[in-house]
């Protein structure tokens, strides 16, 4: 096992603003079976006033706290992943830990739409390692902001949310009680085992790099009138080659993920891939040989929210069906970069609070 922790709480924030299909075809050259037909998305939240990255992130992490029944004093590492930071400087996390009064340590990082599963990868080391004691782990974006509006190559696909986890160790082993999400795989056992990472593949496509890019805004290129004039500081997409590229890199990573761990595709409980596009997910399901209905899927009612997708879709599980304490979670995630990143979780809710 490369890292042992627990699940001590989940929470969630989405903007109120529901973009529905047909409200987008009503300024935009498209329909709802178009934009249905290829991605699987049939609306998506917009962030309004006051629903920026750093509030929803908040909002997340408020929920969290409650669902794990601790105390923002508690937590000794916050962590946000996200790629549409609340401002330049500082930190989203230190903007976080400001708002609800924490001493904790506190940086981003910034993997795109792989960020949350590159998250639980640094957060499980800090764990491991003891520099951390309680890890509260955000993936946050709002999309919506960085995206043309007259573009519906990159409009209809993008949706704003939070979610958010606190982590804890686990060392305790104790046999689960609670039924869960479908039958105990091989792998599982008796669900006594400690949670955490068991096997984990971090890779970037050095060729797709320009594939998915904001030109503009940062220190190589500053926003000036001219780059917002030319739309510059929005994003831009070679959506046919981020798909191609996309299903190959994902499938090749859950291999290797799966290899790492001496599982296989039939051990997997749950498949919880980034919410990009439901016909990527669709495809990689193909490749690898897992069942849709060992898969959770909110592309459709929340487009592609980057970051926040995984914790979104996890989150929306643990509150629903809880998992099985011992269940074997897969989650991969890809984006801009190309950054790929997957995770084999051995599923553990900790005993102070249940996770929502």
């Amino acid at each position: 096992m490369l890292a042992r922790f627990a699940i001590a709480g989940w929470g969630t924030a989405l903007p109120e603003r529901r973009v529905t299909n047909q409200e987008m075809a009503s300024y935009l050259d498209t329909s709802d079976e178009w934009i249905a037909a290829r991605t699987g998305i049939r609306e998506r939240r917009v962030a309004g006033e006051g629903e920026s990255t750093g509030p929803l992130s908040v909002i997340a992490a408020r929920r969290a706290l409650d669902a794990a029944a601790m105390d923002a004093s508690e937590v000794d590492t916050v962590v946000v992943a996200t790629t549409t930071s609340e401002q330049p400087i500082p930190s989203t996390a230190a903007w976080v830990a400001a708002a609800l009064g924490m001493t904790a340590g506190a940086f981003d990082l910034n993997a795109a739409c792989a960020g949350f599963v590159y998250g639980l990868v640094v957060a499980g080391g800090l764990l491991e390692a003891g520099v951390a004691g309680s890890v509260l782990l955000i993936g946050a974006d709002t999309m919506s902001r960085f995206v043309d509006p007259a573009d519906r190559a990159t409009a209809v696909l993008f949706g704003d949310g939070a979610g958010a986890a606190i982590l804890v160790p686990d060392s305790s082993g104790t046999p689960a009680t609670r039924g869960g999400w479908g039958p105990p795989s091989p792998h599982a056992g008796s669900g006594g085992e400690p949670g955490g990472l068991l096997a984990c593949d971090l890779v970037s496509d050095p060729d797709a790099f320009d594939l998915l890019v904001v030109p503009a805004g940062g220190a190589g290129r500053p926003a000036s009138a001219e780059t917002v004039r030319t739309g510059q500081h929005y994003l831009a997409m070679d959506g046919r080659e981020v798909f191609r590229r996309a299903v190959r890199g994902v499938t090749e990573s859950i291999a290797r993920t799966l290899d790492q761990a001496g599982c296989g595709p039939e051990d997997v409980d749950l498949f919880v891939p980034h919410q990009a596009n439901a016909r990527i997910i669709e495809a990689v399901l193909e490749r690898i040989g897992l069942p849709a209905d060992r898969t959770v899927q909110t592309v459709d009612r929340h487009g592609n929210t980057s970051a926040a997708s995984v914790p979104l879709a996890v989150a929306e599980v643990a509150r629903t069906q809880p998992l099985r304490d011992g269940s074997l979670v897969l989650t991969s995630g890809f984006g801009a970069g190309l950054t790929i990143g997957t995770g084999l979780l051995r599923w553990r809710a900790s005993r102070r609070g249940p996770a929502q």
